[in-house]
């Protein structure tokens, strides 16, 4: 038997070294022809024809890259509006940046402004080997304030090679003019050595040591500071009584404000944003009061220490402002998050652990934290949903039987959860096909689940005699609901079907929370394209409310990541909408003098005024078959109706339209849902 083996061995080493000779000849032919190539593509080039071709040649690419370019947007039109497009990018960034530091004018009448109160604020900067023209800039950018009650706290823990640089520019800057107390005489400027660099987190609590002021602001040692910042800081202290306060940003490349990478265009204080994402970030100023029985930055959380000290404050904080302009400029350079949050991975898991420290305080024991496609420290929540209580879909209905039906089996066939019953409304279908499919459910494999219950049946609904039946959507939907057995309400669209399978435990979720009122869903059209990501008020041509997002990539990520986890909104569509059925009866579930329009908007802001949170989850998909059941609003009657509708809600919600919607900026326009922005020429274009 050995012998057997030992001949096989032999064998197979002798072919082994055959395919190698054969391999290593076939290795210099190919060589061979690839410098015979070399040679002829050689000549080619310096042939007298070829290089005189060049310039058209050239062209030709540019033809075809243009051609694919318009393939790519659809059309002609669709490249010139993205050229036109970017060109209008570029000079809004300038209008955001230097263009809009204050004039002379401006500046001395805010360095003149007296307010009642004139808080001294204390901006705490840690530095660590800070780069002279980094230093430079952000010192000059305090220095350069309209609001002139300031201190700036300097920790310094740069090592050996670079203390003597840093402190020397700092010690310069302390005899400025600027730096100066003109009533007193006293030095702006405090600046401490430390014996060894501590980290963010440790510095910057050493700044705090230096800190004098009744508010404390944060600031980076290598960003630049909007001259007007401490000016609108101290105005919203006055007006508005705040103890926290942020505002809009922008990250830039360089040493140019003007080159602007990202404009971050931030919503008003939104709890669910905030878990999921630091989005305040920048520039943030605090009573002092606030850290009373609590740490500034904590350092097992370095790296996140900003994100944690945010959720501890904002949780104390009684009047938590957003000044809506753009104000802090957050420099990108090699070692900085702002360019890649790899330069710092452990601030990742700290993002995290600062998240769920929070959650835990809030009562959350059991949930889960992971990141998202838009970005490692974009996180998606996962909250315990408690127990399995019964769920009521409403599905009011009429006509339409195919999409009822593929409505329904999606649901049956998709769904994991299992508590759950199916209200069918029907109001007004005559077809033998739609009737025809409501004895298949009564008395087919369904029957247990799903209950068809007829409008019109109900004494109270019927019209009198010579009256004609007038369709009410909010009559149809509280019916529904009136014959629900479920502690939680699914309104559901018959032309809607189900994409992820766990949808209702991702509604349930947050619908079970006892801050939260009407939970949406993210919906799409048959081709992928977003039909619904929650909804922004004042948005459209009518002012009342529209879609964001409407019409863009289903794989967008959306403005700054917002497509990719759940956020605070201020209302959610209708055509997939889950309450709790105590929250949907505290509000007196649907106005029934809003017919067909608005009316699931005017229910959200009935539970946002009883101060629950409206959220939005991308993680509970689905498509949406857009008004086939009753068409568009378009055009002759249904126009007059929505009209009629919309006058209604603009009356009714007037003070709260005229405050603009507190998750939308107001630097985007109302009249796109692509989060354009509203500056001239900019908002007139649409990329396609």
């Amino acid at each position: 038997m050995s012998e057997q083996k030992d001949f096989d061995f032999k064998a197979a080493y002798e072919r082994e070294k055959l395919k190698s000779a054969d391999l290593a000849e076939r290795i210099a032919e190919l060589e061979d022809k690839n410098s015979e190539l070399e040679f002829k593509l050689n000549r080619i080039k310096n042939n007298p024809i070829w290089k005189a071709s060049t310039p058209m040649r050239n062209a030709m690419h540019w033809v075809i890259r243009q051609r694919d370019r318009i393939r790519n947007q659809g059309s002609l039109r669709g490249v010139i509006a993205k050229i036109k497009y970017k060109q209008i990018e570029k000079k809004a960034m300038t209008h955001y940046g230097t263009e809009s530091f204050p004039s002379e004018e401006t500046r001395k009448e805010q360095e003149n402004a007296v307010f009642a109160y004139m808080p001294l604020i204390s901006i705490l900067v840690p530095l660590y080997n800070t780069p002279e023209k980094f230093l430079r800039d952000m010192i000059e950018s305090v220095l350069n304030q309209t609001y002139g009650n300031w201190q700036l706290c300097l920790a310094d823990g740069s090592d050996e090679a670079h203390i003597e640089e840093v402190s020397s520019i700092v010690y310069e800057y302390m005899k400025d003019e600027k730096a100066i107390d003109k009533t007193t005489g006293d030095c702006k400027i405090s600046y401490m050595k430390l014996e060894k660099n501590e980290g963010i987190a440790g510095n910057t609590n050493h700044c705090l040591e230096l800190a004098k002021g009744e508010y404390i602001g944060l600031f980076d040692h290598d960003d630049i500071l909007h001259p007007e910042v401490l000016y609108w800081y101290v105005k919203a202290i006055n007006e508005e009584n705040a103890d926290y306060i942020y505002c809009d940003e922008t990250t830039f490349k360089g040493d140019d404000i003007n080159k602007m990478i990202t404009m971050h265009f931030k919503p008003d204080y939104a709890i669910d944003n905030l878990r999921a994402n630091n989005y305040i970030c920048h520039f943030s100023v605090f009573k002092r009061t606030l850290l009373e029985g609590t740490e500034l930055f904590r350092t097992k959380f370095d790296g996140s220490q900003d994100h944690d000290m945010i959720l501890r404050l904002t949780d104390s904080a009684q009047h938590i402002v957003h000044i809506p302009k753009l104000l802090y400029y957050w420099r990108s350079h090699a070692a900085s998050v702002a360019s890649d949050i790899s330069a710092k991975p452990y601030a990742i898991e700290a993002a995290k652990g600062a998240v769920a420290d929070h959650l835990k305080r809030h009562g959350y024991d059991h949930f889960k934290i992971t990141s998202t496609r838009a970005f490692e420290t974009i996180f998606k929540i996962t909250y315990e949903v408690k127990g399995t209580p019964k769920i009521s879909i409403v599905i009011p209905t009429c006509e339409h039987a195919e999409d009822l039906r593929r409505c329904i089996d999606s649901i049956y066939e998709k769904s994991v959860y299992d508590n759950y019953e199916i209200i069918v409304v029907e109001n007004g279908s005559t077809s033998s096909e739609t009737l025809g499919y409501y004895e298949e459910l009564r008395n087919g494999s369904l029957k247990d689940i799903v209950k068809v219950v007829d409008f019109y049946e109900d004494p109270a609904n019927k019209p009198l005699d010579g009256e004609k039946r007038s369709f009410n959507y909010s009559k149809v939907v509280n019916y529904g609901v009136s014959k629900a057995t479920g502690d939680y309400i699914i309104l559901l669209n018959n032309d809607t079907q189900v994409i992820t399978v766990n949808w209702m435990e991702e509604l349930l979720m947050y619908a079970q929370r006892s801050d939260v009122g009407a939970v949406g869903g993210k919906l799409y059209f048959p081709d992928r394209k977003i039909q619904h990501a929650g909804v922004v008020l004042g948005l459209g041509a009518h002012r009342t409310a529209g879609h964001s997002h409407y019409g863009q990539a289903g794989m967008n990520l959306g403005y700054m990541g917002r497509l990719c986890y759940a956020q605070d909104v201020s209302a959610v569509t209708g055509a997939c909408l889950m309450v709790s059925r105590a929250k949907y009866d505290e509000v007196g579930g649907f106005d029934e003098s809003f017919a067909v329009s608005l009316n699931d908007v005017d229910f959200c802001l009935k539970l946002r005024e009883k101060g629950y949170l409206n959220v939005f989850t991308p993680f509970a998909e689905l498509f949406h078959y857009e008004s086939l059941s009753r068409g568009l609003d378009l055009e002759g009657e249904n126009a007059k109706r929505y009209d009629a509708e919309s006058d209604h809600f603009k009356e009714k919600w007037k003070k709260v339209l005229e405050k603009g919607d507190p998750y939308y900026n107001p630097n985007f326009s109302l009249d796109r849902s692509d989060y354009s922005l509203n500056v001239e020429g900019y908002s007139s274009l649409r990329v396609q």
